[in-house]
């Protein structure tokens, strides 16, 4: 008789329910893909009617599916792994790019993605100063600054209701621009909100030009004035098209965005100096 299901993970104490379900799920293999609630309880030990039980429950959620012969791993459980393949493929191609571009601005970069009308930080190389903005892996921010303009202009979803309006201190804030539609098809953003902190975000597409994520570069005004985010904003562009490109992503036939300026006082398009 198995205990695998009362077993968890060194220090834990799991759920009992959750550590049945697991080593129910643990049981299928790829000689034996489909299996009787009867073949279930004999290779992991727990009771017959209990797995009857949990079986059903699973099946009804999608965690199994039924066959003739059986059930057999249901197709929701190989939809979230496909989705988790992704994601990390994604983060492992992503990261070594943060880090490098942090190095050039010295200011943190991170990479987001909209999720449920929020922005979630999936991947961040923080500056070294000791004045920074708080950045760290998960944490969620409205949609706003210069990676909510990206994400309201290429998403799909039509989120522009959910973007919050920008906000300036003295002098202008770039709502959209690009360096030009011929150099960057897919343009970049930069916002200076009303506490200071500026951003310059540039976004990355998957392979039907779907919107991956935004690749961002923030810190305080006092380091990133409009003028050097424009200068820093041909590199962002020119690695963020490379992130595409690496991930087998396509990019979108339109030009720039075109929404008009975040704020009443930018103006709607600028050109980048181009780094060496």
């Amino acid at each position: 008789m198995s205990d695998h299901y009362s077993r968890g993970a060194a220090g834990t104490t799991p759920l009992l329910v959750l550590s049945k379900i697991t080593a129910i799920l643990d049981a299928f293999t790829l000689t034996q893909p489909v299996m009787t609630s009867s073949e279930i309880h004999r290779r992991t030990g727990i009771p017959e009617s209990t797995v009857r039980r949990l079986v059903a429950n699973m099946t009804d959620v999608g965690f199994l599916d039924h066959t003739p012969d059986g059930v057999q791993i249901g197709a929701q459980m190989a939809s979230w792994a496909v989705h988790t393949k992704r994601s990390r493929d994604i983060l492992s191609a992503v990261r070594p790019v943060l880090a490098e571009l942090r190095d050039v601005p010295h200011e943190t970069v991170s990479f987001v993605r909209e999720e449920r009308g929020l922005r979630v930080c999936l991947a961040v190389a923080e500056t070294r100063h000791s004045l920074r903005r708080e950045m760290y892996v998960g944490k969620l921010l409205p949609l706003e600054g210069a990676s909510g303009r990206i994400i309201a202009d290429y998403s799909r979803d039509h989120l522009e209701d959910s973007v919050a309006p920008s906000q300036t201190t003295a002098g202008p804030t770039i709502g959209a621009t690009g360096a030009s539609a011929d150099e960057h098809p897919t343009g970049y953003a930069i916002t200076i909100d009303e506490i200071g902190i500026a951003e310059i975000a540039a976004p990355v597409f998957g392979s039907t030009a779907d919107l991956l994520g935004v690749i961002s570069i923030s810190g305080p005004r006092l380091r990133m004035s409009l003028h050097q985010c424009h200068h820093w904003s041909d590199l962002l562009v020119h690695r963020a098209e490379h992130l595409t490109r690496t991930m087998g992503g396509t990019l979108p036939v339109r030009t720039a965005p075109q929404h008009p300026p975040a704020i009443g006082t930018g103006t709607g398009t600028g050109t980048a100096s181009r780094l060496s």
